[in-house]
């Protein structure tokens, strides 16, 4: 594909990324009765937190600066959750959603990296931390514990598809169809870890005693 398509591609993927991650923050400041003001505030900081890390280090123009778009989609985005009641949220829809941006995201984030000229592996955590930020700050700013310390595999989800992201440019194989693979097996890796909650295995200070 031309890269004078690809770039304007990526910006649009963004856009839904932000879209994702944006309700997720804002219905998780609804979920705690907040007001319209904090649902924007957690809209912005989660649909813009991973990609503003990931341009920083990249050395690319932050995404939302230049677009007037990404703002306006995360208040629209806290919007439609302040506009509908929590109990279309409720059981695992929040923790589905978000796995969904997570894998989109990483993927974008690694493929975004990879057009400004990173090498495959900075540009594979590019792609992590794309994924991955958002929810993170999300977290820690509501006080919830972060998604980084519960047992199911979230990371693990992300890197799935950084991964296969940056192995699937390297061999060559037309873009579309490892960007669409790659987001289709980090979302089923995340989907298995809620569903069955898979998780890795946690480090045991009395097995490491033992050696």
């Amino acid at each position: 594909m031309n890269e004078e398509i690809l770039t304007p591609v990526l910006d649009w993927l963004d856009l839904a990324g932000v879209a994702i991650f944006a309700l997720t923050g804002a219905l998780v400041a609804a979920k705690e009765k907040q007001t319209l003001v904090t649902l924007s505030f957690f809209a912005l900081i989660t649909g813009v937190g991973g990609g503003t890390i990931r341009d920083l280090l990249i050395e690319a123009p932050v995404f939302w600066i230049a677009d007037p778009w990404v703002a306006a989609i995360c208040l629209g985005m806290a919007l439609f959750a302040w506009f509908t009641p929590t109990r279309w949220w409720e059981g695992r829809f929040l923790s589905i959603v978000d796995g969904l941006g997570l894998a989109a995201y990483a993927v974008l984030g690694t493929a975004k990296a990879l057009e400004y000229g990173v090498p495959p592996v900075p540009a594979f955590l590019m792609g992590v931390i794309t994924g991955c930020a958002g929810g993170i700050i999300r977290d820690v700013i509501a006080g919830r514990p972060s998604i980084l310390m519960r047992p199911e595999l979230y990371v693990t989800a992300g890197a799935l598809s950084a991964a296969l992201t940056v192995a699937g440019g390297m061999a060559g194989f037309e873009r579309w169809y490892v960007w669409i693979a790659a987001t289709v097996a980090g979302f089923g890796l995340r989907l298995a870890a809620i569903r069955w909650n898979l998780a890795l295995p946690a480090y045991d200070e009395r097995g490491a005693s033992k050696e």
